[in-house]
């Protein structure tokens, strides 16, 4: 990666991890990329997609699971191992200052795995309903968009992380939609 952006990179980091730095959200972030804490609504959306679309719902969660269990294998086993990116908090340079909220990782950083299981699952969500409800798209993205911020502020991932974690989770929602619009061409 390019020396400036690297520079930006930490730049950003270093805003979001120190700068913005506040009591809310040093309570509210551990809790937002917690996956336990999304057990709720995770358990809403299976119960809402099997009572309201009985067979459909059921091809929904799978590859809703489907999404969100490719982007995690692809970007934290194959990605990762390949690019061996250091966490800000391993990282020499910036562990000096990381203000480290949560325990350091112990894997890479690069993408964030995080970040693309959530952007999978939303834009897949996005993309299966954003017909019938316009504004799913702003909740879903609100929502794996809260989680990335999360990460960056807890200080585990660079934004360069999230970001193309985001847009790789993204890519891996759009086209398991593509699948599921292929099955189910009349939903």
């Amino acid at each position: 990666m390019p020396d400036y952006l690297l520079n930006l990179d930490r730049h950003l980091f270093y805003f979001i991890n120190h700068d913005l730095s506040n009591s809310f959200f040093d309570w509210i972030m551990p809790l937002l990329r917690n996956p336990k804490f999304w057990i709720p609504l995770y358990i809403f959306i299976i119960a809402f997609c099997l009572w309201r679309y009985r067979k459909i719902g059921a091809i929904i969660i799978l590859l809703l699971a489907a999404s969100a269990g490719v982007a995690d294998f692809s970007s934290g086993v194959l990605i990762k191992h390949t690019v061996q990116r250091l966490r800000p908090c391993r990282d020499p340079i910036v562990s000096v200052t990381d203000i480290s909220r949560v325990p350091c990782g112990s894997g890479y950083s690069f993408p964030s795995t995080h970040a693309s299981d959530h952007f999978a699952m939303a834009i897949f969500l996005c993309f299966v309903f954003g017909r019938k409800w316009k504004w799913i798209w702003l909740w879903a993205i609100l929502w794996a968009g809260s989680i990335c911020f999360a990460q960056v502020y807890v200080g585990v991932h660079f934004p360069i992380d999230v970001l193309c974690g985001a847009l790789y989770g993204a890519l891996v929602g759009w086209l398991l939609s593509l699948l599921f619009k292929k099955l189910q061409p009349a939903f």
